[in-house]
């Protein structure tokens, strides 16, 4: 016999039935809050967003669902608490101003709860001291509603991409990776020098700049120096100073003490610190900031630094392999980088080529980038073919080697049984195949994108890295052929 058949005669059975229903309702929602909460501890990409405006939030909410990520919501400071406990985001989207405390306070706290998420502090009233403070306190960035808008999706993205990198990275910081000369793959003179030149100056403690355009295998090798060096069983320690705020770098490169400022609630090691006795690669030092240059310099005199919010400087044998695809001696005449710090991480420079003027290597580096990738994806190996090989060669390669594996990666993702014309960008086959018509090639373009988010299961920013457009470029194209 159900409650709905008895015949509710007293005020105590109705109240008796209500309390009954509201229990189940109640146990209902808790078994779909446990299930939701089980699912989302499954996904790769979470997001919080912290906000007490509703509709703002609503919003948020949807745009990042929209772009594949699982997202979660609190609208004050104690709501926001319990969520980071629960899920453990890679992003926090925190509104500065709440009803029970403020965001560039609250960034500890969240640090404190669950340390490996990127907190992005968003503001209606943006000023300089807090987002100065913000970035002390371990912000990744601070933009403010309105202005920033159509940045709010790269950044989420770029902050989402940068905390599964720290994290991959946390445990290789201080250990020593295994790459040898031997993984330089070419046979051109041009690479062969490097090679040579990079291999005598690993037997010395000098200083050494590695010059080359984006994607040239820079960090490739600052590793196989270390590996070949003396001090090839202690740390190598990378950064890319461009990845980074003045402010954020300095903390990253020297660390601070407890206490140091509002939110330092314990000491943290700088790369100075954890690279001692090995190698720090500085990465795009062309980016540092002029006045953090001075510090740099001090520590490469004088063999130490005082760690923010310390007294007593702390002393470190390092050496430094900088790189960077700036021309330094320009950037020293229009008074961006010291020239002092240009000659003492200048002592060895290697200049790496440009894949454009090593074209005998391209058909080895693409086969063993079909490999990687078929190993990667389950294929069996797909060849090429000899129309696929002679665009590779004859292409300008801007983006070097790096490029070059982000085509061949896009191209197996979209090919059949062979590697051909068809299976590559679309900028690169319409220099090839001028004759075809428009009607054609946006044809081409929109099967293109079709398979690349079939690949991404739908994740629009993926689908636009691999399709090296811009995300804003991508939904346009969605919109116009109806994707």
């Amino acid at each position: 016999m159900t409650a709905s058949s008895v015949q509710l005669k007293t005020a105590s059975d109705r109240r008796l039935v209500y309390n009954f229903r509201v229990v189940y309702t109640i146990l209902s929602s808790i078994f779909i809050i446990f299930a939701a909460n089980n699912k989302a501890l499954e996904m790769d990409d979470r997001i919080l967003i912290i906000d007490d405006e509703e509709q703002i939030r609503k919003l948020l909410v949807r745009m990042m669902e929209l772009e594949g990520y699982e997202v979660f919501q609190a609208h004050d400071c104690k709501s926001a608490m319990r969520q980071l406990t629960l899920h453990k985001p890679q992003v926090t989207l925190c509104d500065v101003f709440l009803p029970d405390g403020n965001g560039v306070e609250m960034i500890s706290p969240i640090k404190n709860i669950c340390p490996d998420t990127e907190v992005i502090l968003l503001t209606a009233h943006g000023n300089i001291p807090d987002g100065v403070q913000a970035i002390k306190n371990g912000a990744f960035d601070y933009i403010t509603k309105g202005d920033d808008n159509n940045k709010i999706i790269p950044l989420i993205s770029r902050a989402m991409h940068f905390a599964k990198q720290k994290l991959h990275s946390e445990n290789k910081k201080t250990q020593k990776e295994n790459i040898t000369f031997n993984v330089i793959e070419g046979k051109s003179q041009s690479i062969r020098k490097a090679v040579e030149l990079a291999k005598k100056a690993a037997a010395t403690d000098i200083s050494i700049m590695l010059n080359g355009e984006t994607g040239t295998g820079k960090e490739v090798f600052a590793q196989a120096i270390h590996h070949a060096s003396q001090r090839s069983d202690k740390p190598f320690v990378a950064i890319n100073c461009s990845a980074f705020s003045k402010d954020l770098l300095e903390s990253e490169l020297f660390g601070f003490k407890a206490g140091a400022f509002t939110g330092a609630m314990k000491e943290k090691k700088g790369l100075f610190q954890m690279a001692d006795q090995g190698t720090l690669f500085l990465d795009e030092i062309g980016e540092m900031a002029f006045e953090l240059q001075a510090k740099l310099l001090r520590v490469l005199e004088t063999g130490e630094y005082i760690m923010m919010g310390d007294t007593q400087p702390t002393k470190v044998d390092v050496r430094i392999i900088s790189a960077t695809n700036r021309d330094l001696r320009h950037e020293i005449k229009e008074q961006n980088f010291r020239e002092d710090l240009f000659y003492r991480l200048s002592v060895f420079q290697i200049q790496l080529p440009p894949l454009r003027e090593r074209t005998e290597d391209i058909e080895n580096l693409a086969g063993n980038f079909i490999h990687f990738f078929c190993d990667k994806f389950g294929k069996a190996v797909i060849d090429m073919t000899p129309e696929y090989l002679q665009i590779l060669k004859t292409s300008e390669w801007r983006g070097n080697i790096r490029e070059l594996r982000n085509v061949i990666e896009r191209s197996l993702i979209v090919c059949n049984d062979h590697l051909t014309v068809q299976d590559l960008p679309l900028e690169m086959q319409s220099s090839r195949q001028c004759d075809r018509s428009e009607l054609e090639l946006a044809q081409v373009e929109k099967e293109h994108i079709i398979k690349v988010l079939h690949y991404t299961n739908g994740n629009k920013t993926e689908a636009s890295r691999l399709l090296k457009i811009g995300l804003t470029t991508l939904y346009r194209k969605i919109e116009e052929y109806g994707i």
